[in-house]
């Protein structure tokens, strides 16, 4: 199995924080509500054009944030909720972002 570029690394990642958010706070069910589901598709439409391509760093060590400040304050809620979680549902993508936000951001 080839691995993944950081980018679809990234796509995974939001997408389980927000499953998770949304099971949680919204949506019992596996489906994402709507609210949900628009904020997945905000986020893989600004993760596809993202400047740094495979050299993305996380998006908390971005130089350039590239959301809207309302869409930005909503994927803050769902990573603050889901964040600590992840270690539990998601423990290899929970430990591997943690490694990737200790990583020094690519210039």
């Amino acid at each position: 199995m080839a691995a993944k570029n950081s980018l679809h690394r990234e796509r995974d990642t939001i997408e389980k924080m927000i499953r998770l958010y949304c099971r949680s706070k919204h949506h019992p069910e596996q489906a994402l509500c709507r609210e949900c589901r628009d904020l997945f598709s905000y986020a893989s439409e600004r993760l596809g054009k993202c400047r740094f391509g495979s050299k993305k760093p996380t998006c908390g060590q971005c130089t350039v944030h590239c959301y809207k400040p309302a869409m930005r304050e909503k994927v803050r809620m769902v990573m603050r909720y889901a964040g600590p979680r992840m270690i539990f549902t998601h423990p290899v993508d929970a430990i591997r972002h943690l490694i990737q936000t200790r990583r020094p951001p690519a210039q």
